[in-house]
């Protein structure tokens, strides 16, 4: 079936409107008609292969909320007409320990992303949510609190759940001292979502005019990481910290703030590594520095429950698929607040 997409023909080319063809119908698919999609920064890193990786054409977009328009002949717990949404991945192996212990984002094989990815079915390339439509296995497909704005929905598919994850997986309970690196499209979320578990929040920014706006959405204590006064004043005080930048920085100054067994858990990817951090206090005070990658679609489907519990949703911009390219421009000079999102309905094709 071909459908309506904004497709990336090489990394030297801004997205066009065009047509791709999906895949035929499985009976364990369900096709979803897409009505809104959120534009992550790795979409803008897909388009321009920065990467390395992408393979055109290319359709990026994996924030997906959109509605059941068909399903198939062994899909039993959805229905058309059911809102929906689809994350970073389609399909994994089904197989291997960490997709049998629902941890499918670590599948041996490498699971199936909803974009660039290689379709099992017909060997040929996924393609994502900046389109008309979606063809994905039912068992990689959530569903969205029906209290919630749809539009304000589709960033928790990705940046949402990213830092869910890590809360979750470092059982972050009421009480616990959160640091938050960066309020981009990924820390404005960890914000929310650990101020909502209970959590005392501290956001460390560069830019001491984002003070305000973390106070809003959550935090106790806003410290302005180039302020070496401010940055003193909380050293040895936090149990974990999201580290959101996806930009190379100097790690120590974040570890002297951890307490012994503190957490320095990276979930922005640099394009380039981040400077060698001091090990002496990680040894000292058994600190450690990991990383996750998104989350499981278990882990989903808990975070979008959860936000449906406490009305949570992303900060969103509304765009329409020919203002992508501007969107774009604008994220890399971190002009927005906070994830941009394309209203498929009104993007002209």
């Amino acid at each position: 079936m071909k459908i309506n997409a904004l497709i990336a023909d090489d990394a030297s080319q801004p997205l066009k409107a065009g047509q791709v063809e999906l895949r035929d119908m499985q009976a364990d698919d369900v096709k979803i008609e897409i009505l809104y999609c959120g534009v992550c920064h790795s979409d803008l890193h897909m388009a321009r292969n920065e990467w390395g990786v992408s393979r055109y054409p290319l359709v990026p977009g994996h924030e997906i909320v959109g509605r059941i328009v068909e399903t198939g002949e062994s899909v039993a717990n959805f229905n058309t007409g059911d809102i929906v949404g689809v994350g970073v991945m389609v399909d994994s192996c089904g197989n291997c320990h960490f997709c049998q212990q629902q941890e499918e984002q670590y599948c041996a094989e490498g699971f199936t992303p909803t974009y660039n990815g290689t379709d099992k079915y017909t060997g040929g390339t996924t393609f994502g949510g900046y389109a008309q439509h979606v063809v994905a296995d039912h068992r990689f497909v959530v569903s969205i609190p029906d209290n919630l704005p749809l539009n304000a929905v589709a960033p928790l598919l990705c940046a949402g759940v990213t830092v869910w994850s890590p809360l979750r997986h470092f059982n972050v309970k009421a009480g616990d001292r959160v640091g938050v690196i960066g309020l981009g499209g990924l820390g404005h979320m960890a914000v929310k979502l650990a101020s909502a578990m209970g959590a005392e929040v501290t956001l460390f920014t560069t830019s001491p005019n984002k003070g305000e706006d973390a106070l809003r959405l959550g935090a106790k204590r806003v410290v302005v990481s180039r302020d070496a006064e401010q940055m003193a004043a909380c050293q040895t005080s936090l149990d974990i910290i999201l580290d959101c930048v996806a930009a190379p920085h100097d790690l120590d100054p974040y570890l002297a703030t951890l307490k012994t067994n503190g957490h320095l858990v990276l979930v922005g990817i640099p394009d380039q590594p981040h400077p060698s951090p001091n090990v002496t206090p990680m040894v000292f005070r058994r600190l450690s520095i990991t990383g996750t990658s998104i989350g499981s679609i278990r882990e989903t489907q808990e975070m979008l429950d959860f936000c449906g519990q406490h009305n949570i949703t992303a900060d969103v911009e509304m765009i329409k698929g020919d203002e992508t390219e501007a969107a774009f421009a604008r994220m890399l000079k971190s002009d927005v607040k906070y994830r941009f999102v394309i209203d498929m309905q009104k993007t002209r094709w």
